[in-house]
């Protein structure tokens, strides 16, 4: 088990090309991995944005680079030190160690779009692809139509791999598909001979970052952080932003993770329309633990803990963690909690390792640590082979708490080994805790995230082993998992026709029927702002009947205008939510408005669909037309979204839908959120 999704960062980015064929798909999350920093107190790292390529041939589109350092560095010795990566195949522009007064030069020179010191990020399986119904020895309509994921060639941008795991291991793979032009770059414990037919190519980048900075890790594209492996294989159980938007252009699908800064609102991350961003959720798997008190009552939590050749006798319970003096903990069991945090990031994990540790050192028999939610099992990493650790919540805290006092100091408690339990008994899905929210606060006329996943409590391939880890980086490869597979059945699909196709088909419901709930304080029913569409339902995105399409040009003129403001950029930036988006955001509803959307039908040629409307609360909602008809001749339509605001308030974002029906099989809905307001420089007057 790990903990690191939640708080490390990485200090340098490997790219591994990875061949997906019999038995399963692999299409992997691009974590795009900016190179951090600094050469001295005068130049830092920028880069350089210059849009689209002016040459076809590389060398002309770095010598395009050369000259333009020249032109601001006063030479061409200066531009050749100067210069660190020269980016000329899906775009042009580069990163330079600059000044900024140099910077500010390059930015005023024709062709430069765009100057920005570099920055860095953090980065953010078994059961849950038997959740996702993508079982291998059971009927997936998208597996069968996709014949398994077969001679499909992705990549990943991440910590780097672990190839000697399990999970890559190249059996059964016929020989690397001769469509292929990448390398396996050697380095530090990764030789030519380390890629095979599953792994295909590799590089690894760390120019320009200090020493202090690359201190332990692999100088090569060899995981270290344990990262890169997980989320590798978690897509193998089965694309970056200096370039995200020339991928999407290029027919290449980018899925991104929405971010761990979960419950609280306006922590979604990735954002821009081009992508598909994804939210965590958990999968029906829970490993529940007895604990039986000394008055025989038996409560339960979730653990890791397995060593039934262990003592199954009564141990003495006691309280370390709230009480002013020491505690004696010697042999004993420890009940601990922490009060809940908005954002259950780094600080629980860290603080329970801590206490772990502390605890084990002192001669501590078994720990009992109450927290809100019971999805992280990679809290317990610290436990391993050390002593029996238990989650609980507050509730199961609160009772213990209550024995305890009314036995003072002959409280005693034992602990059972851990059982695992899947399926029906398990509610599921549920939006994690630390999940990031909506709206975008860049972006308040795009709805995200897109998308909810599996990303809690994750097992996959660290290394030689495989360890629980949850984050949205955990659910990201499951999205793009299906999207390879849905590439793959329908190769002419565009990346917005295969975004659509999964936010349009998921689920809102758990498999009782009942809403999917959110976690949080307290726990409530998901709305868009939480999983966007819903939870993905891999077999019904292979057939969504219409798709929500858009022309790249579209998502250019936005990236455009978030660089540089042009003559309609004020206005465009304004209405984004008439985008041809999967979704609907209007962040600013004074009286009303009119929303556009085109369907394309990718179902039977002949079809006819009527609209059904969940209007947000206080407004008032109608299509035109309420039934479209396709024909031969007609495969798109056109149609128009009225709100009305019914209240005269500076309100809150409200939730609705709005979902075309053909009567038969299909049913296309997308998530719609409205606020409404009567000024525009504040938000919520209540």
């Amino acid at each position: 088990m790990s903990t690191r999704e939640h708080h490390n960062t990485l200090s340098r980015k490997s790219s591994m090309g990875f061949r997906a064929a019999f038995p399963c798909a692999l299409l992997l999350p691009l974590l795009l991995l900016l190179l951090p920093v600094f050469s001295d107190a005068s130049s830092r790292l920028y880069i350089v944005y210059m849009g689209e390529k002016k040459h076809d041939d590389p060398s002309m589109v770095t010598a395009s680079h050369h000259d333009a350092l020249t032109s601001v560095l006063g030479s061409k010795d200066g531009a050749m030190k100067s210069i660190v990566y020269s980016y000329k195949h899906g775009f042009s522009g580069f990163a330079a160690m600059l000044t900024e007064s140099q910077a500010e030069e390059l930015a005023k020179l024709p062709g430069v779009i765009n100057v920005k010191p570099n920055t860095y990020h953090k980065v953010h399986t078994t059961r849950s692809w038997d959740f996702l119904g993508m079982n291998y020895y059971e009927q997936s309509s998208l597996l069968k139509k996709a014949n398994y994921g077969e001679d499909i060639i992705v990549g990943v941008i991440d910590s780097g791999i672990w190839p000697e795991s399990r999970s890559f291991d190249d059996n059964g793979y016929g020989p690397v598909p001769a469509r292929w032009k990448g390398k396996c770059q050697t380095g530090a414990a990764f030789n030519a001979t380390t890629c095979n037919r599953k792994i295909i190519g590799a590089r690894w980048y760390s120019d320009s970052i200090p020493e202090e900075m690359l201190k332990g890790e692999y100088m090569s594209a060899r995981d270290l952080d344990g990262h890169g492996t997980h989320t590798a294989s978690t897509s193998r159980r089965s694309s970056v932003v200096p370039g995200t938007l020339h991928a999407v252009e290029r027919g290449i699908t980018v899925v991104f993770a929405g971010g761990n800064s979960g419950p609280t609102p306006y922590t979604i991350q990735n954002a821009v329309p081009w992508v598909i961003t994804v939210a965590a959720a958990t999968i029906d798997r829970t490993f529940p633990t007895v604990i039986m008190l000394g008055n025989n009552d038996k409560l339960m939590g979730q653990s890791l803990y397995y060593n039934s050749t262990s003592s199954s006798e009564f141990e003495t319970l006691v309280d370390g963690c709230n009480n002013d003096t020491e505690t004696n903990i010697t042999g004993k069991i420890v009940l601990c909690s922490t009060p809940y945090q908005a954002s259950t990031t780094a600080p629980p994990v860290l603080s329970l390792a801590l206490m772990i540790v502390r605890f084990a050192k002192a001669g501590a028999k078994g720990l009992i640590f109450a927290r809100y939610a019971l999805n992280g099992m990679e809290y317990l990493n610290a436990c391993n082979g050390i002593m029996a650790c238990v989650l609980v919540d507050y509730e199961i805290a609160r009772r213990i708490t209550s024995y305890m006092r009314s036995q003072m100091t002959t409280a005693v408690v034992k602990v059972s080994p851990a059982v695992t339990m899947v399926g029906s008994g398990v509610p599921s899905p549920r939006v994690t805790a630390f999940s990031s929210r909506g709206p975008s606060t860049e972006f308040p006329g795009i709805l995200k995230p897109d998308i909810a996943a599996p990303g809690a409590s994750i097992l996959a391939a660290v290394g030689d082993s495989y360890q629980f880890m949850s984050g949205t980086s955990m659910a990201c490869p499951h999205v793009s998992a299906v999207a390879a597979l849905l590439k793959s059945v329908h190769p002419n699909w565009s990346p917005s026709m295969i975004k659509s196709a999964i936010v349009t088909t998921a689920s809102i419901t758990d498999r009782f029927g009942m809403p999917i709930e959110a976690e949080g304080v307290p726990r409530k029913v998901a709305d868009p702002f939480d999983f966007g569409g819903g939870h993905i339902e891999p077999d019904r995105a292979v057939d969504p009947g219409l798709v929500y399409d858009i022309e790249p040009r579209e998502y250019t003129k936005f990236f455009n205008c978030t660089l540089r403001s042009f003559d309609d950029c004020e206005s465009y930036m304004g209405q984004l939510y008439q985008l041809n988006l999967p979704s609907i955001a209007v962040p600013d509803l004074k009286n009303s408005v009119i929303v556009w959307r085109t369907v394309t039908n990718v179902g039977v040629a002949e079809a006819s669909y009527h609209v059904r409307v969940e209007a947000p609360a206080g407004t008032i909602m109608s299509v035109e037309p309420s039934v479209i008809q396709f024909a031969n001749n007609t495969r798109t339509a056109t149609f128009k979204v009225t709100f009305t605001a019914k209240q005269r308030v500076q309100g809150r974002y409200t939730f609705g839908s709005l979902t075309w029906l053909d009567g038969n099989t299909h049913s296309v809905r997308i998530p719609i959120a409205v606020r409404t307001i009567i000024q525009d420089s504040v938000a919520d007057t209540s």
